[in-house]
């Protein structure tokens, strides 16, 4: 299963006799598109490619900068998936054009990121260093209910010497400037 990236969903899907559920959600740069994740035979436990909706492959190359995109795509997902009866999740996480710590996810859920003043924040990796508060009194409930299993086969951290930002930025199309504002942050 490598990263969790693309053909994790079909893969599980074959093996388990389930179905690919197929829907519209945000893509990174915010633009509506078709996405799929699936339900395997269980009926209970969902697979999400998070490239499905949150993917490098989704953007050209000029279109890739991790300060502006988002998960956001990813947590719509996530919900289609727990209104459909879902409450177990696997989720591939290899091919993200996102550098956002699933903050856009979180969004799209109901998770509110506030700056100090009180407005919520933008979407993409870019606006985290606004952050003061994050208020979860409006995240979708159902959520406690539900376990992840994240895919993937690195052990990066977010920032640091080999972290998400210096190591997989420039893929998403950070810049040398770029990965030092997503450092700070």
């Amino acid at each position: 299963m490598a990263d969790g990236g693309e053909g994790t969903v079909e893969s599980l899907v074959d093996a388990t006799g389930g179905r690919i559920v197929k829907t519209i959600v945000r893509d990174p740069i915010y633009r509506q598109i078709l996405s799929f994740y699936g339900i395997l035979g269980d009926g209970k436990t969902a697979v999400i490619e998070m490239a499905a909706a949150s993917g490098l492959y989704l953007l050209k190359e000029y279109e890739r900068n991790p300060l502006f995109t988002t998960t956001y795509g990813t947590g719509q997902l996530i919900l289609d998936a727990i209104d459909k009866g879902c409450r177990k999740f696997i989720i591939g996480i290899g091919g993200s054009a996102t550098n956002d710590a699933g903050s856009g996810m979180a969004m799209a859920l109901g998770v509110k990121f506030l700056d100090c003043f009180g407005n919520e924040i933008g979407l993409g990796g870019g606006e985290l260093g606004k952050v003061s508060y994050i208020d979860i009194s409006g995240i979708d409930k159902r959520i406690y209910d539900c376990e992840f299993i994240v895919a993937c086969d690195v052990k990066n951290p977010l920032v640091g010497e080999n972290g998400a930002s210096r190591v997989f930025g420039p893929q998403k199309g950070a810049t040398d400037e770029v990965v030092e504002i997503l450092e700070k942050i």
